[in-house]
């Protein structure tokens, strides 16, 4: 596990800890995987709407109206321990720091639960047969049981592309239509 950490965290012993701080405290109350899923979404909500992330983070506003926000957008949609997770992060200064620290908490999450987790942008939403179909794919190619944690992205056009560690899956009209275009030397 200290290679993971590395991995995740480098040498930035804060967001390390808020990670574990995070998955000791979700896994105390039997709600590490929900934790995990909620943090790992709203993480990547902010990080598509630049206006979002810059709300939450902004340490001009104050503590009580970014916390505010959060409950306002998520409300009784997320794990009250998820939202204390992300009031925390808002009242340490570490928000801005929610992308990695989620991603800490996913794989530290998987790594309790012994597989992989496999970051998938996809063009559409999958339905639960084409997730386990990728993950079963996945699963074959890295030889580890594989979670992927699905994020919509339009301007991949088609396909998907998924991380798993990393690797790197590209199966995206987006990349194809570049490597046609740079095999036709345009």
């Amino acid at each position: 596990m200290p290679e993971l950490l590395d991995r995740l965290f480098g040498k930035d012993q804060r967001v390390r800890g808020y990670a574990m701080a995070i998955v000791a405290i979700a896994e105390a109350e039997g709600v590490l995987d929900t934790v995990g899923d909620e943090l790992f979404g709203f993480a990547k909500a902010v990080e598509q709407n630049p206006k979002l992330r810059e709300a939450i983070t902004d340490r001009a506003l104050p503590v009580e109206n970014r916390r505010s926000l959060v409950h306002d957008i998520l409300g009784d949609r997320a794990n009250p321990a998820t939202l204390t997770a992300i009031s925390l992060l808002i009242d340490a200064g570490r928000a801005r720091d929610l992308g990695k620290i989620a991603e800490g908490v996913v794989a530290l999450s998987a790594e309790r639960h012994q597989h992989a987790v496999a970051e998938v942008r996809s063009a559409v939403p999958l339905n639960d047969r084409q997730r386990t179909r990728l993950e079963e794919a996945l699963s074959r190619a890295t030889g580890r049981t594989i979670e992927a944690k699905v994020v919509v992205d339009p301007s991949l056009v088609g396909g998907v592309v998924a991380r798993v560690g990393d690797l790197v899956f590209d199966g995206s009209i987006a990349s194809r239509l570049e490597d046609a275009k740079n095999a036709l030397g345009s």
